[in-house]
């Protein structure tokens, strides 16, 4: 007996990425072997993400007329596009609606987190309320604010005493009833986000800054704020890629009349209305390019910002 626990106890030890490593009569590792499982749903997902964009260059490059194809055209419809002041205008729209509702957004969302962050009686109902909005389709919440501020029935102008001001009418404003609108339907989503990140920060570190003697403002501006960032970037990357593809409101409220049509609006005239593929899917992929450099200049700041929070 003690021979053989002496032989045992002497024996080797497996090497301790071997077992775990490799599965039991198989020569892959457990890695190569998630590999294996998951290529097929990526490939899909690959498939399915890129046929739409690639599809869309290849018909930008090709000429047609009211749909019947005329041979190839090069990068003949980007030049128009690029030379076509209804494009510009479009996209100055497009980057002022972006700019101003989203930053309105976050401010709101900002202040709507840190209220529901706090503990008080009644925070579920307040919690509700405030995610309301966001709740309901886009095309209904624009169909009411239409309303709310068509001339007739003219809920704004009657509570403001306005008489017939025509706020969907006229340049500018009509672009300030969009953004509105954008603003009270998706500031709750921004707020959800940013509640998330918020309820993420360690409760002791503002117990030792308030032992501190830091102050209220002082407390936010050098704890929440820097720890809330990633979530911020988050809210602001979602928001702002979408902002830039928007559709539904100014369609629904102006119809894209009186400089408030997007490049959205502008994709589906050429694509669905005025049959011109060709130039249809050339605005469609230069609008992918925006909003895909845009996404990228956020996930990298994204990631950057992970990267350092971790090495903190």
């Amino acid at each position: 007996m003690t021979e053989v626990s002496e032989e045992t106890s002497t024996s080797p030890a497996p090497a301790p990425g071997r077992s775990r490593g490799r599965r039991r009569g198989s020569g892959l590792s457990e890695v190569a072997l998630a590999r294996v499982f998951v290529t097929p749903a990526i490939l899909l997902m690959a498939l399915v993400a890129l046929f739409p964009v690639v599809y869309a260059a290849v018909l930008s490059m090709q000429d047609y007329t009211r749909r019947t194809h005329q041979g190839f055209a090069g990068f003949d419809n980007y030049v128009q596009a690029l030379g076509d002041g209804r494009f510009w205008d479009s996209l100055v729209f497009t980057f002022v609606f972006t700019v101003t509702s989203v930053a309105f957004e976050f401010v709101i969302g900002l202040g709507f987190a840190l209220l529901m962050n706090q503990a008080f009686r009644g925070r579920g109902i307040t919690r509700a309320a405030i995610l309301v909005p966001w709740v309901i389709p886009t095309v209904i919440a624009a169909q009411m604010w239409f309303f709310m501020f068509n001339v007739t029935p003219g809920f704004i102008n009657t509570v403001f005493g306005l008489g017939n001001f025509n706020w969907l009418g006229q340049g500018g404003w009509a672009a300030f009833a969009v953004v509105f609108a954008d603003v009270w339907k998706t500031s709750p989503f921004v707020a959800l986000l940013l509640l998330a990140g918020l309820q993420t920060i360690p409760g002791e570190l503002y117990e030792s800054a308030r032992v501190d003697g830091a102050s209220m403002f002082q407390r936010f501006w050098l704890v929440t704020l820097p720890l809330l960032k990633p979530a911020i970037l988050v809210a602001l990357l979602f928001r702002t890629v979408e902002a830039l593809r928007v559709y539904d409101l100014p369609q629904v409220m102006t119809g894209g009349a009186f400089g408030t049509e997007s490049l959205s609006i502008l994709v589906q005239q050429y694509v669905v209305q005025t049959p011109d593929p060709g130039y249809g899917a050339a605005l469609s992929t230069l609008t992918f390019i925006l909003v895909l450099g845009v996404g990228m200049i956020f996930v990298k700041m994204l990631g950057k910002e992970l990267v350092l929070g971790g090495e903190q």
